[in-house]
Parts: structure tokens; sequence; C-alpha cells
């Protein structure tokens, strides 16, 4: 058989494994897998798909061993493959892996800060970890790879490309679409009323129900790294400091050098004695912004304390 026929019999095989109900699609896709590999002109990123959309089928199935096998394979075919990071990660979770989830729902974030299912993810891990390992759970991770700019750029391109093309049905091969729509003006102008409102209720000290009105904005606006950093400033002031660290991760997703976040998390992490994490905070805002007084003297409080 020619090259190109095997082509054409790996892809038709991966379009009826869509169709197919999970322990068939499996099979389809297994067979699509070997024709492929057979094929010498194959290029990585088909294989990849393949054994992404496998583990996807193996997940829905509950077979999360042979999940995160595919999604190795298709890792190593396909670094950084967005798709098959989150099958792993729901795989892990269900395994009760639950650092090694953590690791992937935040390397998928790396790659496009707003897919809602990885922020899920974190913060379940968080929760479960720290139930776990306590409140230095975050020294016993394994460490998080670094998403190098040409990466996200390709990707950025690859998404931008794709915009012209049919939106896709609500879920794909086991991943939900959770890429949150960017708000329109309508929606900024609401969020921002809104925000403001909670700023003045913290101006009188009303921190609850300054986090309600932060709430509301964030449900018309999720974008607006401000009002994560006010949330989380009224949630250190009636003491909820798990939950200021949640608005904090969030802030520093979309702005990794945002020095609010950096310093109320540090603090919250303080509260919750967990002394490294507040350090390795504060350090990150001080090379952001060297003179930081305030952040030079937590740190020094800290550290007295060791």
């Amino acid at each position: 058989m020619p090259p190109k026929q095997k082509s054409k019999c790996w892809a038709e095989l991966k379009q009826v494994g869509k169709t197919g109900q999970y322990g068939e699609a499996t099979n389809l896709y297994s067979q699509a897998i070997k024709a492929l590999e057979k094929n010498s002109k194959r290029k990585p990123e088909d294989l990849a798909i393949l054994y992404s959309n496998r583990a996807a089928s193996y997940l829905k199935d509950g077979n999360c061993g042979e999940c995160v096998k595919d999604c190795n394979m298709s890792l190593e075919l396909s670094q950084f493959n967005v798709k098959s990071l989150l099958r792993r990660a729901a795989a892990y979770e269900a395994l009760e892996r639950y650092r090694q989830a953590y690791v992937d729902y935040k390397t998928a974030l790396q790659i496009d800060c707003n897919i809602a299912a990885a922020h899920d993810g974190t913060n379940r891990m968080t929760k479960a970890l720290t139930e776990t390992d306590g409140p230095s759970w975050r020294e016993k991770l394994p460490p998080i790879p670094t998403v190098p700019l040409s990466v996200k750029e390709k990707l950025a391109q690859m998404s931008a490309g794709n915009a012209t093309q049919p939106s896709p049905t609500p879920q794909q091969n086991g991943t939900t679409q959770t890429k949150k729509p960017a708000p329109s003006d309508k929606e900024i102008k609401k969020a921002q009323a809104l925000k403001e409102e909670g700023n003045a209720l913290v101006k009188k000290g009303e921190h609850k129900k300054a986090i309600e009105k932060y709430s509301q904005s964030l449900k018309h606006n999720p974008t607006e790294v401000t009002t994560y950093t006010n949330r989380a400033l009224c949630y250190l002031s009636v003491k909820q400091y798990r939950d200021a660290i949640r608005d904090c991760d969030e802030a520093l997703v979309i702005d990794s050098n945002n020095v609010k976040a950096l310093y109320r998390r540090a603090q919250a992490h303080k509260e919750l004695k967990d002394v490294r994490a507040c350090v390795d905070d504060l350090n990150s805002l001080l090379k952001v912004e060297p003179k930081n007084t305030a952040a030079l003297k937590l740190l020094q409080e800290v550290q007295k304390k060791k």
C-alpha cells in the first residue's frame, strides 16, 4: 500500500474514533496509531494527537494508568500539548497523585492563563495538598517546567490561525473547551462599577461586603488583576488566608510580576506559618522592586522567627 493511502487510513480511523463509544474509540485510535507508525512520512504532531485522543478515551473509561502512559507519549512527541497536560492532570488527580496533577495544571496555565479547568484543578490540588502534606506542601512538589516564550508565541499564532475556523463543540475528546471569552465593553464597564463599589466599602472597613462586590465584578470581567488583589486584601482582613492565596494565584497567572499579589500572598503564607513560601514570594517581589520597604520589613521579620 502506498504511503498516501496509509495516511488516509489513519486519518479515517481517527475521525471514526471521535464518534465512537469509548471502548470502541480506544481500539480505533490504537489501529490509527499502528497505521501511522508504519508511515515513513508521518509527522510527530499527528502521532501526538492520536495518543492524546486515545488517552481521553482511557480517561473516560476510568483507565487512568493507561491515560497517563498515552499522555506521556503525546508530550514526548509534542511538548507542552495543552490537551495532553490537562488529561494527564485529570488522571493523576483520579489516582490521588496530587503533586503531579498540580504541576500539570500549573504548566497548562503558563501556556494559556484562561483555562478554567486548569484554574479549578489548581485550586483543588492546593486544598488537597494542604490537607495531606501540611502548610509546607510546596516544598515536596516536583519541579514545575518553565514554558519558553517561543512556545507560547507559537501556540498563540496557532490559536490566531484557528480563529476563522468554525467553533468547536462544547466538548471534544474528553476535554471540555474552557477558554473564557474576552469580556465585552459593556461587561468591563459593569465590572469596573462593581469594583469601585467594593473599593468604597473597603474604605469604610466593610470587608465582607466588599468581597461580595469584587466577586460580582469578577463574574463580569475575570481578567482584571486588581480585582483579585483587592479581594485578596479583604480576605486577609477577615482572616480567610487560603482564599487570599487563591486570589493572588489568579492574579499572578495574569501578571506574574504583580507586586501586590506577591506581597499579599506572602502575608497569607506568614499567617499560615508557611515560612518558606512567604520568603519565596518576598524574594520574587524584591527582584521586581529591590527597594520595596514593606517587603524588606516583612522579610526581616519572618527571618528573625526562623
